[in-house]
C-alpha cells in the first residue's frame, strides 16, 4: 500500500459521513480510538501547521469598526508563536502540572498564548468581568504563578486589577497583551517588586519558534482549568483533559456540512469553553480560516451595524452565539450578500421560538440548536439544518451516550424510559476529569464532587428523550441562573441580601427576559418589625454582589419563603412566581387576559394565560413566543 493510500484511507477514517442523524450509528461502528485523532491540543495545532502551513488560521479584527484592517496569521506563524510563548513559560518554570492564568478580552496574541499555556502547562482562562476577590480565589485555586493579563492598552480596567493583585506576591510573572494591530509604541510597565513584567511578544521574541523545548503534552494530562457556576459563592474549577478536548472539537469538526474552506467567524471571549472548543480547535482539524472579532465581541454595539458587511467581506460560512445575539441580528438590516451563510449556532441558553423564527424569516438561514456544559468539555448535542426537530435541542453526538434518570432518596439513579423526563446523565470521552480541589507534589487533585457516578457525570438538567434520541429540555434541577449565556450562582446574590440586619432569609432564581433569556431577581423573609423596602434591598444588593451582571432586578418580599416537605428551600415555586410576575407585566397591555399562572410540572415551570372568548389570541401567543419557557393557552367559553 503506498503512502498516498494510507494517508487516504485514515483521511476515509477521520472524515466519516455525518450530516443526517441516521448517521450515528455508522459512525460509532468504528471505534473512537481507530479514528486516529491527535493525541493533544498541541498535535492537533502541528498537523494543521504541516498540511496548510500558509492557510490563513486567524484573521483578527481590531475593533468592529475596523472590520477592514485585519492582522492575519497562517498555520505556520500560528504555530511559531505558539512556540515562542510555551518556550518563555518553560524558561519561567512552567511545567506539565503548573497553570498559566489568563484574565483578557480576545485580541490576536491570546489565540496563540491559549494554546502555548496548554502546551507548556494547563491554561487557566478567566473573566476579568468577575470581582478582584474572585480572581485572586481562582488563582488560588489554580495555583498559577504566571498571569498572562491584558495591558493598559487592550482593557485599562482588567490591567489596573491585574497590577494590584501582582503586588500581593500571588504571582511571579505579569505578561501583558497588547490591542490586536497596535501601531503606537507601547507604554512602560511598572515594575513590580519579585515579579517578572514585561510585553509577552517582546519577551518571547528571542525564544526558539522551531519547537518546543520541554516535554509535548499527552491525552490524558490536564489542558485547562475553566470556572464555572456552583452552588456556593466562588465559582468552581472544572478540569478538562487534551483528550476530552481534542474529541470534542473532532465531533465538531466532522459535521459534513463544513469544508475545508469554510470560514467560521468568533466572538465569544476565550474563557468560554464554546470560544475555545468550537472556534478555535475545531476548525484546525479542517484548516479553517477563523475571523475573530474584536475585544468586546459580540458585546461591542458597532459590530451589528457593520456584522452582515463582515459576513459578506469575510464570506463566513459558519458562526456561534447565544440567542440575544440572534435576536438582535434579526433587526439589523441586510444590505449586503450573505448567501455564504449556511450554519448559525445557538447554546448556552434557551432559544425563544420568537427568537428562531424572527430570525430565519430575516436571514433565510437555519439556527442549529446545540447543547452542552463545561464538565462535558462544550458540546454534547447538535441538530441539523435539514431535519428541524422543534422543540429538541438536538442528537447525542458520536461516542457520547445519553440517558435520563430518577434520583431516589438514597441517592441510587433509576433509568427512565424514553419519552419520561427525569435528569439527563452524560458518559463519553468528553466529561471532565473532575473539579480542582487542591494540589500536591503530583499536580492538581480534582474531584466530581457528587457529579460523577461511575464515569457518568449529572447535568442538573431536566429532560427527556424521544424515540430518535433527541433531548428535550425542561428547566434545571440546579439553580444556576443563566443570563445571556452567562452562568450566575444565586448563592453571590443570597449572601449579599443575608447581610442586611433585617433580612432573615433569601432565594435568587432566574426571571424570564426577553433580551437575555432570564435575568436575576431574589426573593427575602424580613425579620420582625423589619422596616427596609425592596428598592432598598435592591439598592443594597447592588452595592455587594461582585459581579454587575449578578446584581437582582428585583427583590421581593414574601412572608416566609417556600420550602419542601423536608425543610430544604423550594427554588421551583420562587420561579414560578417569577414566572407568573414577568408575564403579568408583559401581557397588561393586551386585552382579554383573565388569568396567568405558572405551576410545577415534572420539575419545570408551565405557564398558563386563560383569555376571554374576545381576546387576541395571536398578539398574546406572539409576546409569549418571546420568552423560552412552556406556556399555554385556554381560551374560556
Amino acid at each position: 500500500m503506498t503512502e498516498t493510500t494510507l494517508e487516504a484511507s485514515a483521511e476515509d477514517l477521520l472524515w466519516p459521513r455525518y450530516a443526517d442523524p441516521e448517521d450515528l450509528a455508522a459512525i460509532e461502528s468504528v471505534p473512537l480510538a481507530a479514528r486516529g485523532l491527535p493525541e493533544s491540543t498541541y498535535a492537533l495545532l502541528v498537523r494543521a501547521a504541516a498540511r496548510w502551513p500558509r492557510r490563513d488560521a486567524i484573521t483578527v479584527l481590531p475593533e468592529a469598526a475596523r472590520w477592514r484592517e485585519p492582522l492575519r496569521r497562517n498555520y505556520a506563524e500560528v504555530l511559531a508563536d505558539v512556540h515562542r510563548y510555551a518556550n518563555l513559560l518553560h524558561e519561567l518554570g512552567i511545567r506539565r502540572r503548573d497553570a498559566v492564568a489568563i484574565v483578557t478580552p480576545n485580541c490576536a496574541e491570546l489565540i496563540p498564548a491559549t494554546l502555548a499555556a496548554q502546551l507548556a502547562g494547563i491554561a487557566a482562562p478567566i473573566n476579568g468581568g468577575l470581582s478582584s476577590a474572585h480572581i485572586t480565589e481562582l488563582l488560588r485555586r489554580s495555583g498559577a504563578r504566571v498571569l498572562i493579563a491584558a495591558g493598559p492598552e487592550l482593557a485599562p480596567d482588567t490591567w489596573d486589577a491585574m497590577c494590584a493583585l501582582a503586588t500581593t506576591g500571588l504571582v511571579d510573572a505579569l505578561l501583558v497583551l497588547r490591542p490586536t494591530a497596535a501601531s503606537e509604541p507601547p507604554p512602560a510597565l511598572p515594575v513590580i517588586d519579585g515579579v517578572r513584567v514585561g510585553y509577552l511578544t517582546a519577551l518571547a521574541a528571542e525564544q526558539d519558534s522551531s519547537k518546543f523545548d520541554g516535554a509535548p503534552p499527552t491525552a490524558s494530562d490536564l489542558a485547562a482549568l475553566f470556572h464555572t457556576g456552583g452552588t456556593t459563592g466562588v465559582p468552581k474549577l472544572a478540569a478538562h483533559r487534551h483528550s476530552g478536548e481534542v474529541a470534542n472539537a473532532w465531533m465538531i469538526a466532522a459535521n459534513s456540512l463544513l469544508d475545508e474552506d469554510s470560514v467560521v467567524f468568533a466572538a465569544l471571549p476565550l474563557f468560554h469553553v464554546n470560544a475555545l472548543v468550537v472556534t478555535l480547535l475545531a476548525p484546525l482539524f479542517r484548516g479553517q480560516s477563523v475571523v475573530w472579532a474584536g475585544p468586546l465581541g459580540y458585546r461591542d454595539f458597532s459590530l451589528y451595524a457593520e456584522f452582515w458587511n463582515i459576513v459578506a467581506h469575510y464570506e463566513i460560512a459558519a458562526m456561534s452565539a447565544v440567542p440575544t445575539v440572534y435576536a438582535v441580528l434579526a433587526q439589523c438590516p441586510i444590505d449586503a450578500d450573505i448567501s455564504s451563510l449556511r450554519y448559525a449556532m445557538v447554546g448556552a441558553s434557551p432559544l425563544p421560538p420568537a427568537v428562531r423564527e424572527n430570525f430565519q424569516t430575516h436571514t433565510g438561514v437555519t439556527l442549529v440548536e446545540g447543547y452542552g456544559l463545561t464538565e462535558a468539555t462544550c458540546a454534547t448535542a447538535r441538530s441539523f439544518p435539514d431535519r428541524p426537530r422543534p422543540g429538541a435541542v438536538g442528537q447525542r453526538m458520536p461516542y457520547q451516550h445519553v440517558a435520563v434518570v430518577r434520583v431516589a432518596e438514597d441517592g441510587t439513579w433509576v433509568t427512565l424510559p424514553a419519552g419520561d423526563t427525569g435528569v439527563l446523565i452524560i458518559s463519553g470521552p468528553t466529561v471532565f476529569a473532575g473539579y480542582v480541589t487542591g494540589r500536591d507534589g503530583r499536580g492538581h487533585l480534582v474531584d466530581g464532587l457528587g457529579t460523577l457516578v461511575d464515569g457518568w457525570l449529572n447535568t442538573g438538567d431536566l429532560a427527556h428523550i424521544d424515540d430518535d434520541g433527541f433531548i428535550h429540555l425542561h428547566g434545571r434541577a440546579k439553580d444556576l441562573i443563566i443570563r445571556g449565556g452567562h452562568n450566575i450562582d444565586p448563592a453571590t446574590i443570597e449572601d449579599a441580601l443575608l447581610e442586611h440586619p433585617q433580612v432573615s432569609a433569601a432565594g435568587a432564581v432566574g426571571r424570564p427576559d426577553v433580551h437575555s433569556g432570564e435575568v436575576p431577581v431574589a426573593y427575602v423573609a424580613l425579620t420582625a418589625g423589619a422596616d427596609v423596602s425592596e428598592g432598598e434591598l435592591v439598592a443594597w444588593a447592588a452595592e455587594r454582589v461582585q459581579e454587575r451582571a449578578a446584581a437582582p432586578k428585583a427583590v421581593t418580599v414574601l412572608d416566609a419563603l417556600p420550602v419542601t416537605d423536608v425543610g430544604k428551600p423550594y427554588k421551583l415555586g420562587l420561579r414560578a412566581d417569577a414566572t407568573r410576575r414577568e408575564l403579568l407585566e408583559a401581557l397588561a397591555g393586551s386585552a382579554g387576559v383573565r388569568a396567568v399562572k405558572a405551576v410545577i410540572e415534572d420539575g419545570a415551570v408551565v405557564a398558563t394565560i386563560e383569555l376571554d372568548p374576545a381576546a387576541d389570541e395571536r398578539e398574546v401567543t406572539a409576546i409569549l413566543g418571546r420568552y423560552a419557557i412552556t406556556w399555554t393557552v385556554v381560551v374560556a367559553r
